[in-house]
């Protein structure tokens, strides 16, 4: 009988051997690593922007059909056309703006085919991601959405196949509460009293999707839009350019140099890809340790590409007016095989979980300069908060992150200092541990750590200056499997779970962080 245990159990571990992620099925009992962590409760600096957690929603694959828009007639429930179970997960998230129409959808959207009778409204190819779109969700509809969820709109501005008529046009019909004709016609279509609109951005990507434009070029095309786009009735927005992808030394210097004076936002995207290789981005699923090391490499290179922004920034704007918008971040993998979910549908782990945590630790510590970000996409697209699959709703392992990070929104930031050993994989090494602070109008202080080691646990010895640390609450995100994920079968695989790993002895803290985790805590 022993013989056959032992025979059934080397036959479990080879057929386990053969599994992407079968490196974390034993990685449990690798000994933690020591580090030391000090928490600068008494050197307080800037407000971390609410708007850093931001979320996007394009006119792409189901983000707006099907995730959110489900039209006033159908079976799923909804409030004027919007899901209720879509909005209410959404509304915990303290969602503070919400960016639309694009993405490279917005510089081929016509805002006037979006507003009247839906009934009515042209049908339209969409040349960036495929289908046609109806038009039953315009402006009316997305400001509606904003309201439910209590976000602010960021509208993004056609530059790419629009004029500074159309752009002055839209603002006036949203902001305007005149009795000119756009005013009236908003008032017909059903909206007496004006929107606010605080954020516009003249253009996306223009680059690239939005143009294939030289900088010299899209500098000047951005301050003659800009002109044009006007405050009406009390309303104040803020002009944000595009910013570039790669470029940060023309692209940056040209549009600081040039029409710095003319915004106050340029914008950064940044996309996490395991490979690095657009043609072969690697699987949302099925990976490994190498190809989850890769994604958070890949992932931490962000924090430079925000310095040495901010470093020519500088040069011409050292008061720091003008604010860095990271408005799309977050990971790109390849189509999941075998499904029609729609285009840039992919599923959501623990890896993104983690993904997302060091991106938020990092805006958080670069809140001087960052005013903005918005991770893509809200719903059914890229690094969704959620996923839908006709009445079918499930929140992602994303989800639980940005849930459990809104207390530092709109908190004073508080300086940290890390002292851990290096994760290496090959030739490549990254720090193990990530981390952020803030203290919130009320005195609250908290703390967020991410664990990137996959393998081993770490024991953190913490120290708070200016402060006496009495007792922790908090929770922690994890899961045996570095690709565990919800599903519409099985929706509560992984999800937040209370923090309890601590001891509090005389003025010392030790947190013991379980491997592959995002951790955030109140320390009182």
């Amino acid at each position: 009988m022993k013989l056959k245990i032992g025979v059934l159990c080397a036959l479990l571990i080879i057929s386990l051997a053969t599994l992407p992620h079968t490196s974390l099925i034993f990685a449990q009992d690798a000994a933690p690593f020591r580090a030391e962590l000090t928490v600068r409760a008494d050197r307080p600096k800037g407000v971390i922007n609410r708007n850093i957690y931001g979320q996007f929603a394009e006119h792409l694959g189901r983000l707006i059909y099907g995730g959110l828009w489900v039209g006033e007639d159908s079976p799923i429930p909804n409030t004027r056309g919007l899901r209720n179970d879509v909005v209410a997960a959404l509304k915990e998230l303290h969602i503070p703006v919400l960016r639309w129409p694009g993405g490279c959808f917005s510089d081929e959207y016509h805002w006037r085919d979006g507003i009247g009778p839906r009934d009515k409204r042209p049908r339209r190819p969409n040349a960036s991601w495929g289908g046609v779109d109806t038009n039953a969700f315009g402006t009316h509809e997305f400001m509606d959405l904003c309201e439910m969820l209590g976000a602010e709109p960021y509208i993004n501005g056609n530059l790419g196949s629009g004029t500074p008529q159309e752009m002055m046009e839209w603002v006036e019909y949203m902001t305007s509460d005149s009795d000119s004709t756009l005013a009236r016609l908003r008032r017909q279509n059903g909206r007496d009293k004006p929107w606010k609109v605080p954020y516009f951005a003249v253009g996306n990507e223009s680059w690239g999707c939005g143009g294939e434009m030289r900088p010299e070029y899209y500098a000047d095309e951005y301050r003659r839009y800009a002109t044009f786009i006007k405050d009406y009735s009390g309303n104040h927005i803020q002009k944000l350019a595009v910013g570039p992808h790669d470029d940060y030394y023309n692209w940056t210097e040209v549009l600081m140099s040039q029409a710095a004076r003319q915004m106050q936002g340029l914008s950064l995207h940044y996309y996490t890809l395991p490979t690095g290789d657009w043609a072969r981005k690697g699987s949302a699923t099925q990976f490994g340790e190498g190809e989850w090391h890769a994604t958070l490499v890949r992932t931490l290179r962000i924090e430079e590409f925000i310095a040495k922004h901010s470093a020519i920034m500088d040069k011409y704007d050292p008061q720091k007016r003008v604010g860095l918008m990271v408005d799309e971040w977050g990971t790109w993998y390849d189509p999941e095989p075998g499904k029609d979910m729609g285009a840039l549908y992919q599923q959501n782990t623990l890896r993104d979980a983690v993904v997302a945590g060091l991106n938020l630790n990092i805006f958080n510590n670069h809140s001087d300069r960052v005013k903005m970000a918005n991770i893509a996409q809200m719903v059914n697209v890229l690094q969704a908060m959620v996923l839908t699959d006709k009445d079918k709703m499930v929140l992602t392992p994303t989800y639980y992150v940005f849930r459990m990070y809104k207390v530092h929104q709109g908190a004073t930031l508080i300086p940290v200092e890390l002292s851990a050993p290096d994760y290496g994989m090959g030739q490549a090494s990254i720090p193990s541990l990530n981390a952020s602070a803030s203290r919130d109008q009320d005195g609250k202080l908290h703390l967020s750590i991410v664990n990137l080691d996959p393998n081993r646990s770490a024991e953190i010895t913490t120290r708070v200056t200016g402060s006496t640390v009495r007792s922790i609450t908090g929770e922690v995100l994890t899961a045996p499997l570095m690709n565990a994920m919800n599903t519409f079968e099985h929706p509560n695989a992984i999800r937040p779970t209370q923090f309890s790993s601590y001891k509090i002895q005389d003025s010392q803290v030790t947190l013991s962080i379980p491997p592959k985790s995002v951790v955030v805590l109140e320390l009182q």
